[in-house]
């Protein structure tokens, strides 16, 4: 019982933490109530909860049907981190082994995906406070440091540094 009150308080912080950062939030009740981001937050928790129990059919099966309704697709096995900001979401591709820390953003149409040439670790791993622009693919076992900012468009195949600004196709610091 004491770990399903925890659970609500870090839904609760996420909730929070949507209506700071963004602007057209104008209460919690609204994010709560109206935002797919905070939607498929909820579900990835029950998600990953069941694909850590080896329920692999059922988590699979209830985050296809969270895809369906918010359009944001994330892998049961993903790990996320506290207060992860999904701003619109539409089309955001979250891998089965990427990891993300706390206080990162992803905005839309976001793939955080494999390359097709690794078997074990096959996504990326977001460091703390790393803000993903629109339409920005980050490709491969690769760590993408503390800090960091990726921007809109920007194709990342390779590791990136911390408190790093990367952009464009392949992304290169800038």
């Amino acid at each position: 019982m004491k770990s399903f009150f925890f659970a609500i308080k870090e839904l609760y912080y996420d909730a929070k933490n949507i209506q700071q950062k963004d602007p057209a939030a104008k209460n919690i009740m609204s994010v709560i109530l109206l935002y797919p981001g905070f939607h498929i937050l909820i579900s990835h928790r029950i998600c990953h909860f069941l694909y850590n129990k080896r329920l692999f059919f059922i988590s699979r099966l209830i985050s296809q049907v969270s895809r369906f309704f918010t359009g944001i697709e994330i892998h049961p096995g993903a790990i996320i981190g506290k207060r992860l900001f999904i701003d619109h979401g539409m089309g955001i591709v979250i891998g089965e082994t990427t990891i993300i820390g706390n206080n990162c953003t992803i905005y839309h149409q976001v793939t955080l995906g494999g390359t097709g040439k690794e078997t074990v670790k096959r996504h990326p791993t977001l460091g703390n406070n790393v803000l993903v622009g629109s339409g920005s693919k980050v490709l491969g076992n690769i760590y993408i440091g503390d800090n960091v900012k990726i921007g809109a468009n920007a194709v990342v195949l390779h590791n990136v540094e911390n408190n790093t600004t990367i952009v464009g196709i392949p992304g290169k610091i800038v």
